[in-house]
């Protein structure tokens, strides 16, 4: 059984930090972490406008320091917090890497990866939904309520 030393309560506050990050800068507010064995390893939120680069998501940005941080590019050990459904082109980097296990805040009824399909996961990665919902849904529509 896996010991974790913080709840997924605890961890999405965490995302919800860097999806603050992003709001200040005028980013979609979408934040991530990726924990392994009870360490956050990485840290990031969306730069699609600060970097002018669509592939700029929070989980991508996860991906590529976590991958750095542990020196190859398998996280099955991890455990990825993002504030926001990731999307078809994260949800299969996901795959790529074989993530252990994603922590959703707010579900994505747009553009979310289960709109899809939920096996572009990796058929190891375990998936829950709904950590801090409100919260990381309320933080994107005071967002978008302020650009219209």
């Amino acid at each position: 059984m896996e010991f974790s030393v913080f709840s997924d309560d605890h961890y999405m506050g965490e995302a919800l930090a860097e999806a603050r990050k992003a709001y200040e800068a005028d980013e979609v507010p979408v934040g991530a972490i990726i924990v392994c064995r009870n360490q956050i390893i990485a840290r990031a939120h969306n730069l699609t406008e600060t970097l002018n680069d669509v592939t700029a998501h929070a989980e991508m940005q996860a991906f590529t320091a976590a991958s750095e941080y542990i020196g190859g590019k398998y996280l099955k050990d991890c455990t990825l917090y993002v504030t926001l459904e990731p999307c078809v082109m994260c949800a299969g980097a996901s795959q790529w890497a074989q993530l252990g296990k994603i922590v959703v805040g707010a579900k994505d009824e747009k553009r979310g990866f289960t709109r899809y399909s939920k096996d572009i996961l990796h058929p190891k990665t375990k998936i829950i939904s709904g950590i801090r919902e409100k919260e990381c849904a309320d933080l994107l529509v005071d967002f978008f309520r302020k650009r219209r």
